[in-house]
């Protein structure tokens, strides 16, 4: 056996494999992993070349694969004037003043981070004056509001009530075309998943990307890409494109970049009556306030399934959960009633155990979000399960365990940025039930172990990206995607987990990012 390039020695080895954690060592050469194994490396794999990285406790696992993310929502965050310190509204319009100052009067006036808490902006009347016909769309700290002026509303035809990614994919759409801007924002976003241990992603574009692919192409001849990226369209502004899809999946089959498929909402938010339930809210007589175009999502499945492209369903509710089952089962299935394409469920909020059986039989896909719960507080969450759906339905919040029991197939998501990459974190949640405050762990009865968890972030993420073959585990042959945490994940106790980081990245069998 010849010397490797690069040796990890650890007492934490998870290979994603089934395996127990171990005390042993990973080989690199080539890009790849060349031996996996326990104690102590062997001699011949060592030679005055190797750079041999003696990592203690440190857990060494596959890189973390996030299946559900948004770089267009996390370039929102940051395009524009920096509004944050912003005390009030004449202070918001003479720091877009001094903005619009400093770029091409040609571009729109954007801006993000106003505290909408303390600043009411009322109507479009100071833009007006200040811009003129300039449109200016100014976003919230919160990302749910914006001031806008009448030259923002009749251009990007979204108004600041309905100022979410799906009303403003006209404004979305001229931010992706700024090149000046977006290729630096997406270099800066792949180091920033590479810090969180993330080597691959599935990455959610409206309608046809609105042109990042082009980019995407160029980051990856030019060698710059130290993400795997699969993307799928999310019909918006326009009906699904299937010839589109087609064009992409010929396009692109590069070890970095490949269309995934279609993406797409069904119901929303259960805290707003707007997921789909199997029966009535107890708070309201309606089993979801939003009106939902089944018939459509169904032609569309059916449409992207006979083409042997896969769907992902986001579903919250169990009636959603439910119907979007009922057309999966109308795809394409093998000889053992498994679909033939990977279509998915994404989100999985409030369940019905019979139907992640179904999932199970069917051989469907959960793209769970194991942070969600980071983002709400017990007293509060608690509540408001109690007023809309009662505990009866409440206690299969976030059933994981029934998922993994029932033989479906689990992946990790974070619909970012709603939250970022943090498999600690995940942790916290997802295993040790807590909410962010800590207390008594909610529905302990639907938590995995840590082990079923990075699985999840790791071969489960490669399942669903049809990289099975080779990434997702440590295994000889595989491609050296590693993430490295900065202690022993699977003995950290659960009160301090959240301390853990990632240490080490490699993509390809390259370092992308160091904090030992």
């Amino acid at each position: 056996m010849s010397h490797c390039e690069i040796l990890l020695k650890s007492n934490s080895i998870f290979t994603s494999t089934g395996a127990a954690p171990f005390a042993g060592y990973v080989a690199i050469s080539d890009g790849k992993i060349a031996a996996v194994g326990q104690g102590c490396a062997p001699e011949t794999l060592i030679g005055e070349e190797t750079k041999i990285y003696d990592l203690g406790d440190r857990t060494v696992s596959a890189g973390y694969i996030d299946a559900h993310s948004f770089f267009t929502g996390y370039s929102l965050g940051y395009v524009g004037v920096d509004l944050s310190s912003a005390k009030s509204c004449e202070e918001i319009v003479a720091m877009t003043k001094a903005y619009a100052e400093t770029i091409p009067a040609t571009k729109p006036l954007l801006g993000r981070g106003w505290d909408e808490t303390t600043i009411h902006p009322e109507g479009t009347k100071a833009l007006d004056e200040a811009f003129g016909d300039r449109p200016v769309v100014l976003i919230a700290a919160c990302g749910e509001t914006c001031w806008m002026n009448q030259a923002a509303i009749d251009t990007y035809q979204f108004t600041p009530d309905r100022c979410w990614s799906e009303a403003y994919w006209r404004m979305l759409r001229a931010v992706m075309q700024d090149h000046e801007y977006i290729v630096p924002r997406f270099k800066e976003y792949m180091k920033m998943m590479n810090s969180f241990g993330v080597t691959s992603s599935k990455e959610m574009g409206f309608d046809d990307y609105y042109g990042f692919t082009e980019i995407l192409e160029q980051l990856d001849k030019a060698g710059e890409m130290t993400l795997r990226v699969s993307f799928m369209s999310q019909p918006v502004g326009f009906p699904m494109n299937l010839e589109y899809g087609k064009a992409m999946r010929d396009k692109f089959h590069s070890d970095f970049v490949r269309f995934s498929g279609y993406n797409q909402m069904t119901d929303g938010s259960i805290s707003q009556l707007c997921g789909e339930m199997k029966r009535p809210y107890l708070c309201a007589d309606t089993l979801c306030a939003q009106d939902i175009d089944w018939a459509l999502l169904e032609s569309d499945t059916l449409a992207v399934d006979a083409e042997g492209f896969r769907f992902s369903l986001h579903a919250q509710g169990d009636g959603a959960i439910g119907k979007v089952l009922d057309i999966y089962e109308k795809c394409k299935r093998d000889e053992n009633g498994k679909v033939v394409n990977r279509h998915c469920i994404t989100d999985l909020e409030c369940s019905d155990p019979a139907d992640l059986e179904r999932m199970g039989k069917l051989g469907v896909i959960a793209e769970v979000y194991p942070q969600i719960q980071s983002i709400a507080d017990r007293a509060g969450k608690i509540a408001m399960i109690e007023e809309k759906i009662g505990m009866e339905r409440g206690q299969y919040y976030w059933n994981r365990r029934k998922m993994i029991d029932s033989g479906v197939s689990v992946c990790c998501a974070t619909d970012l940025p709603l939250v970022f990459d943090n498999i600690p974190v995940s942790a916290y949640h997802a295993v040790g039930g807590y909410f962010p405050e800590g207390g008594e762990p909610f529905n302990p009865q639907n938590m995995i172990t840590r082990e079923e968890l990075l699985t999840a972030w790791t071969k489960g993420g490669s399942y669903t990206l049809y990289c099975e073959d080779t990434l997702g585990t440590l295994e000889v042959g595989k491609k050296a995607d590693i993430a490295v945490l900065s202690g022993d994940f699977f003995n950290e106790p659960m009160e301090t987990i959240r301390d853990l980081a990632v240490c080490l990245t490699l993509v390809d069998g390259k370092v992308v990012f160091e904090k030992l």
